[in-house]
């Protein structure tokens, strides 16, 4: 068996859990590799290789962290199924395990195969720039043939007005049909796991993590009548952006990290990616369970 150990660098305890945890795969008789988060940034490309080094050797993924730390390591893992087992050392956590138990029981219950396997589905993202055919909506055509970018998200993908500061003008389609204009900050395009983030700031609602449909979000809309829109599991939803809005760029955001592009965005095209990504979940709280402590009882921030 071969473990990956991602560790969130800028906390000590992390850190510390990680050394720990090092010496007990070994007394196990267990390979591991270490990468801290600042080694795993911006690796959401589908175009790009991925940063950890002969990643689908690995059989098991621990994360010592937050949620965020979480996020980069299923940008690494994308769609190979390689289970990731989260423990937390952030703030908010809501992905992770608790740690109070301490990491060595929570590992050795994975070892066993005594955890709960949680499939979470995640995002394939095909973004069409100024100058790219296919950027109008045709329900006769592939959405994501000619597309010049393909990106992963776990939780999110968000359009938001951009450095101007100025509101952005889209639409949304739905499987062809087009919904609705948005004029406003901009839009969120959500799995279930990240209805729990940005879309539930931006007055989303919260879904169970098992569902594989997406969430549709405006961001502070300019409106009396826009709302959340949830989409049915085999759903496509296509963004487009306003083309004679040229002075109202958006910016594009996936799972918090800001995609830099050299020209205007025109039209995004989101679906459930092709393999879920699997949480492995120690003593099983449920979803209903961990919303009404984290939620309903508690807050915070993470990373």
């Amino acid at each position: 068996m071969r473990v990956l150990i991602v560790r969130n660098n800028y906390n000590p305890k992390a850190l510390e859990s990680a050394l720990l945890l090092e010496v007990y795969l070994a007394s196990q008789g267990v390979e591991c590799r270490a990468y801290d988060t600042d080694d795993l940034r911006s690796s959401l490309s589908m175009n790009e290789p991925e940063k950890v080094e002969d990643i689908d050797s690995f059989d098991l993924a621990i994360v010592l962290g937050g949620d965020g730390t979480i996020l980069r390591t299923a940008a690494q893992i994308k769609y190979r199924r390689i289970p990731i087992l989260g423990v937390n050392f952030g703030h908010l956590g809501f992905m992770a395990n608790s740690n109070e138990d301490g990491i060595i029981p929570v590992v050795a219950a994975a070892l066993a195969g005594d955890l709960t396997v949680e499939q979470r589905t995640n995002l394939r993202i095909d973004v069409f720039y100024e100058g790219d055919e296919n950027v109008e909506l045709d329900p006769e055509a592939s959405p994501t043939e000619g597309s010049s970018a393909q990106f992963f998200a776990l939780n999110e993908l968000v359009l938001a007005r951009g450095a101007q500061g100025r509101v952005i003008d889209c639409r949304y389609a739905v499987s062809g049909e087009m919904v609705a204009d948005v004029k406003g900050d901009g839009i969120i395009v959500a799995t279930a796991t990240g209805s729990t983030a940005y879309a539930l700031s931006a007055g989303g609602p919260l879904i169970a993590p098992g569902y594989s449909g997406l969430v549709v979000v405006p961001i502070a809309p300019h409106s009396l009548h826009s709302r959340a829109l949830v989409t049915g599991p085999s759903d496509i939803t296509e963004v487009f952006m306003d083309p004679s809005s040229a002075n109202r760029e958006a910016t594009m955001f996936i799972d918090g990290e800001i995609i830099p592009s050299e020209r205007p965005i025109r039209r995004v095209v989101v679906r459930k990616g092709d393999e879920p990504t699997i949480l492995l979940r120690y003593k099983a709280e449920t979803f209903y369970g961990r919303t009404s402590r984290v939620f309903f009882n508690s807050g915070g921030n993470d990373d």
